[in-house]
């Protein structure tokens, strides 16, 4: 059965995103890119939040910047490739290969894309990984925690759930961003 993996960067006190709005201390080097490269080609599907949306459609056309290194316009292609669903109730359109915009329950929406593709789907975004989440939707959860507490700001697990885990694997890099994946508990 296909999973549904939530994977983002994070602080080390658990934060995807600073007070500040910011999330330039999460920018991975080639090592951890090309990491990232693999598991995103790994990947059937994508369900994205709005913000997480605007924030990776430069993907859309990355390929194309004169300045993008080998790992980068790898990963667009990739990028490109996928089916993605971005939940909004706010835009009217997306852009971007094999993107559409959904509005309906996340629960159908996520059965609909796993129905349509074969293999494992991501889901992307705080606010609609948080649902996923309380939905108890989310099979793995993958984390690259960077060396840096930035003391508050958007936390990767909602603050009003708990999710019992079983640590799966870990790796750490160069960097020393350190990679951990857990499974839901009793999945």
């Amino acid at each position: 059965m296909a999973r549904v993996i939530y994977e983002m960067a994070v602080s080390a006190d658990g934060y995807i995103v600073g007070p500040d709005g910011k999330f330039d201390w999460s920018m991975p080097d080639e090592e951890v890119h090309r990491f990232h490269n693999e598991q995103a080609r790994a990947l059937a599907g994508h369900l994205l939040g709005r913000r997480l949306y605007e924030t990776m459609v430069y993907w859309e056309t990355a390929d194309k910047d004169p300045a993008a290194g080998d790992v980068a316009r790898d990963f667009a292609l990739i990028w490109q490739a996928l089916p993605k669903v971005v939940f909004s109730r706010t835009l009217d359109s997306v852009e971007g290969a094999n993107t559409t915009l959904a509005r309906d329950d996340l629960r159908a929406e996520l059965s609909s894309l796993q129905e349509s593709v074969r293999g494992d789907v991501a889901v992307g975004g705080a606010e609609l990984a948080g649902e996923a989440v309380r939905l108890n939707l989310i099979d793995e959860y993958r984390l690259f925690v960077h060396p840096v507490a930035v003391g508050g700001g958007v936390p990767f697990f909602p603050r009003d759930h708990r999710v019992d885990l079983d640590l799966v694997e870990t790796r750490t890099f160069s960097s020393r961003v350190v990679y951990l994946r857990f499974r839901a508990a009793g999945r």
